[in-house]
């Protein structure tokens, strides 16, 4: 069996990683290194899985993770194409006799001291899986008091990005923009129209006045 890493971009739901580990499990397989965290988009979060499983096996895996419904993508990384993180924090002995000798392994590997005990002193390191292995086999012999390391984390080298046409925008209704058709006025409202009603039978009009200064001139 060889070991393979998975980047897997998920939705931000809750049991998605659970479901992801059953899924891994199931098939008899033990996950050797899991990290999961946020990525550009909140809405989607990433894992990273070191699995060690044969070709086979593992194309059965990402077929039947490609089916879960909040599965967006899986990706095999390379180990030369990518960039592999670790973070190791060791508790080492150190007396008055071998704390020179265990400063100088921190210094040699990059390393930087987070706490000073009289008889121990606790160690931080980042770097690929190689390089937590071999410090940790140089510290050995000065006693491990204790030892938490974090999941492997990944990324492809170059400028590509493993959400590059997969993440579907959710689709914007675009502004409102006038156009240069005619504009609209309102139609003025009509008077309302009110009939006059008809003289009584006998009734006499009374004459206008212009009939009645035309009887005077004459």
């Amino acid at each position: 069996m060889t070991k393979h890493t998975l980047s897997i971009l998920v939705e931000n739901k809750h049991g998605v990683l659970a479901r992801v580990a059953a899924l891994i499990s199931r098939r008899g397989f033990n996950i050797d290194s899991l990290a999961v965290g946020p990525t550009e988009h909140p809405e989607v979060s990433r894992m990273t899985i070191a699995v060690s499983v044969d070709e086979q096996p593992l194309e059965q895996i990402t077929k039947q993770l490609n089916k879960l419904v909040n599965v967006i993508k899986i990706v095999e990384l390379e180990p030369t194409q990518t960039v592999q993180r670790e973070l190791l924090l060791v508790k080492v002995k150190a007396d008055t006799l071998t704390r020179g000798q265990v400063l100088e392994t921190v210094q040699l590997f990059r390393a930087k001291v987070v706490d000073v005990a009289p008889d121990a002193i606790t160690i931080e390191a980042t770097g690929n899986p190689d390089k937590l292995e071999a410090m940790l086999r140089v510290l050995e012999p000065f006693g491990v008091r204790e030892l938490v390391q974090s999941g492997m984390v990944a990324i492809g080298r170059g400028g590509r990005s493993i959400s590059d046409r997969t993440l579907r925008p959710v689709p914007v209704p675009p502004p409102h923009v006038a156009t240069g058709g005619p504009v609209l006025q309102a139609k003025p409202a009509e008077r309302p129209h009110h009939p006059v009603p008809a003289p009584p039978p006998g009734h006499r009009a009374a004459p206008s006045s212009t009939a009645q200064s035309a009887s005077t001139q004459a």
